[in-house]
C-alpha cells in the first residue's frame, strides 16, 4: 500500500500520545487518521486498515 507508511506514523504517534497522557493530542491525530481514511476513500488509493486491537510500538 501507498500510504500505509503515513498510517502507521499516526497510528505511532497515537499510541504515545496515549501513553503519556495528552488525550487533546490523541483526538486530533485520531481526527487525522479519520480524514485520511475518507480522502482515501474517495478513490485517491487503497483503502487504510483500522489498527489492531493491540498495536505493539517499538
Amino acid at each position: 500500500m501507498r500510504h500505509e507508511w503515513i498510517y502507521d506514523v499516526l497510528s505511532d504517534l497515537h499510541a504515545y500520545a496515549s501513553r503519556n497522557d495528552l488525550p487533546a493530542l490523541a483526538r486530533k491525530i485520531e481526527d487525522a487518521i479519520q480524514e485520511m481514511r475518507r480522502e482515501l476513500a474517495d478513490g485517491d488509493g487503497p483503502a487504510v486498515p483500522h489498527p489492531p486491537p493491540q498495536r505493539r510500538v517499538n
